[in-house]
């Protein structure tokens, strides 16, 4: 039947959501924050403040159920919105306590809620899913996600593992605050982020409560389940450190950890208070992950790769990639430069080389690989953790330490931790933040040729 001009037009607005009735009318949230180099992580539209994840795991099974509740606030209208969930059978999905329609796609699982939400709102979803959860690729070719091992497993998150174990907004310009509750077989320990708030056993099983009040990139989250001995103890000021170490691993590190606390305070010393509320370390088989990790609070380290170097690195990250977290996958040398950049210094001062010669023997090297890229602009997703990126990353805080002096390198290396603390960067704000602590200074050649020429500067 053909309808009458008139009756056609109210009807197009109402099958549209334009009519003018008072009431919000949203477009769906984004499918991906556009990052350069993972464009389908993250989701437009929402900032999520909290994860509460309620996880089963069987190791005998592999079987994992999981409820996710995901407390976030609308950055624009919303008729819908994305999350990213790798694999895993969704069961339910609810928005403010009612039924919501999904559908899933890849890793998008796309959420209707029943009313659309207003830019602004506050508002709650329950994501109740199971399933085998998957171990992912990286372009690399590591291994995330959730990663089996002998007697438990372990959840590994960058650049986007995460998604592989627990539905949400999978990209390092979110973060929030977690509380994890994992059950798992009596006798097995599941060790995560943060501080355990509770723990408790009841027909063959134990329950942990683990919460983690500072923000965290989903990435740098972890729950590794399986049989470890713990330790607790304290550092600088009281901190808690909380160590938790795979038996078979226990003697053969245990003189590496011992220097946990020490470190701790000479990387304060050099780059500001710690800026979390417990620290300490995660010792797996080797094997069990292929690298380590700078998950937050806790770093997860397998046993044939923790060394002093290692354990350097890894902390030195809760300061710059945990607190001080990219911007987007492009901005990784902020991490990796600058946590190569703590172990040039720990040698200086502990050791008998100083951060110079290590920049010199570098650059006279006849190793072309440190100079395939320039640090801030990796050819591609599968280097964002190359070389340039660590090695050539740390030598252009080298060059800013020789232009500035070391008065003004240590408070720009301090400052920036202290600026940005739980916040978001990118390689602009931090070149511009050097820049308003030296204003005397040029540094153009230095961004030039050090941080974004595309072959090896013809000068050290």
């Amino acid at each position: 039947m053909r309808l009458a001009p008139a009756v056609a037009a109210l009807l197009a607005l109402a099958l549209t959501g334009t009519a003018c009735d008072g009431g919000v009318h949203g477009t769906p949230g984004g499918s991906g924050v556009r990052d350069p180099y993972f464009p389908k992580a993250g989701n437009g539209g929402y900032d999520v403040g909290h994860y509460g994840l309620t996880l089963g795991y069987t190791p005998a099974t592999r079987r994992l159920t999981g409820t996710a509740v995901i407390t976030a606030r609308a950055t624009q209208d919303m008729s819908a919105f994305d999350l990213d969930l790798a694999g895993l059978h969704v069961d339910s999905v609810t928005v403010e306590g009612r039924k919501a329609r999904f559908n899933r796609a890849g890793q998008e699982l796309t959420v209707r809620p029943h009313d659309d939400l207003s830019k602004g709102e506050t508002f709650r979803t329950t994501v109740r899913y199971s399933g085998t959860p998957r171990t992912l690729t990286d372009p690399d070719g590591s291994q995330e996600g959730w990663l089996p091992t002998a007697d438990g497993a372990l959840g590994l998150g960058e650049p986007v593992g995460s998604m592989a174990w627990f539905p949400g907004n999978h990209h390092p310009s979110d973060k929030a605050a977690y509380d994890l509750t994992v059950t798992v077989p009596e006798g097995l320990q599941a060790v995560s982020n943060g501080e355990l708030t509770g723990q408790s056993t009841k027909s063959g099983r134990t329950t942990y409560h683990w919460h983690t009040a500072q923000p965290m990139a989903s990435y740098v989250a972890t729950l590794a389940v399986g049989h470890y001995d713990i330790s607790r103890t304290t550092g600088p000021h009281g901190l808690p450190v909380l160590v938790a170490v795979d038996p078979t691993q226990a003697k053969a590190t245990e003189k590496v950890l011992a220097k946990l606390p020490g470190i701790i305070e000479w990387e304060e010393t050099n780059f500001g208070p710690y800026p979390f509320s417990s620290t300490g370390a995660i010792v797996d088989r080797p094997g069990d992950a292929g690298y380590a990790l700078e998950t937050q609070n806790r770093p997860v380290f397998p046993g044939d790769q923790l060394d002093t170097e290692t354990l350097v690195h890894e902390l030195a990250h809760q300061w710059y990639g945990d607190s001080v977290t990219p911007e987007s996958w492009r901005d990784m040398w902020l991490n990796e430069g600058f946590a190569t950049y703590a172990w040039w210094l720990y040698e200086e001062d502990h050791g008998d080389t100083s951060a110079q010669e290590i920049f010199e023997d570098l650059y006279d090297g006849d190793d072309e690989a440190v100079w395939a890229y320039p640090p801030a602009k990796p050819s591609s997703a599968a280097h964002i953790s190359d070389r340039p990126v660590y090695e050539r990353g740390a030598m252009v805080l080298q060059k800013i330490r020789q232009k500035v002096g070391d008065d003004t390198f240590y408070d720009i290396l301090q400052g920036w931790a202290a600026a940005h603390r739980h916040g978001s960067v990118s390689t602009a704000d931090f070149t511009a933040y050097v820049e308003k602590s030296a204003p005397h200074k040029d540094f153009t050649a230095i961004w030039r040729d050090w941080l974004y020429g595309d072959r090896k500067p013809a000068h050290a």
